[in-house]
């Protein structure tokens, strides 16, 4: 089937004047408005054009990814820096606060909750008693995804709580917090 479009020979200035956004077309013979979507988008959201460019990076993201288990660091680093991010890894929590005392800058840490000597929730009650790295996004990590815990988690600082085995949550919450679109 042949398919054949014609604009109206109407100025567009006149259009425009008419019905901003709007004109005019046939379309295998039927008259049609066509709507301007680029013109309606920053009317409806004002950032609409300059998200885009919020997003654009110059230098990856970096994680400070914190577990006290080999298998999820070996499993997860790999998983986030197909994502995009430059990610250093601590064994422990007191590692973690070693690295981020030395003055190391992380876009976000990632801790397991569950861990020996200092857990999550410790590991983030100490990032955020410091006034140096205080504002630092924390997202949880843990096989252990209650209510009680989540709300534990909200009380001691952390942006986002995620399944262990949730990759697509992880990436996601990622995202959110560091807020550029990476290559997933």
């Amino acid at each position: 089937m042949k398919s054949s479009i014609s604009l109206t020979t109407h100025s567009t200035s006149r259009l425009r004047a008419k019905i901003p956004g709007c004109c005019s077309a046939v379309v295998r013979g039927h008259a049609t408005e066509i709507i301007d979507v680029g013109h309606f988008l920053p009317l409806a959201f004002e950032d609409w054009f300059r998200r885009k460019e919020q997003q654009v990076q110059h230098r990856p993201c970096s994680v400070l990814l914190v577990d006290d288990s080999p298998f999820f660091l070996n499993m997860l680093t790999p998983v986030l820096q197909a994502a995009g991010y430059v990610v250093a890894t601590a064994a422990s929590a007191r590692d973690a606060l070693a690295i981020l005392n030395e003055g190391q800058a992380f876009d976000v840490a990632i801790t397991d909750i569950e861990m020996p000597d200092m857990d999550g929730f410790q590991f983030a009650e100490a990032v955020r008693g410091d006034p140096r790295i205080g504002n630092l996004p924390i997202i949880a990590l843990s096989s252990v995804v209650s209510p009680e815990a989540i709300e534990r988690g909200r009380r001691v600082g952390f942006h986002d709580y995620v399944a262990k085995f949730d990759r697509q949550g992880l990436i996601a919450a990622l995202k959110e917090q560091t807020g550029v679109v990476q290559a997933a």
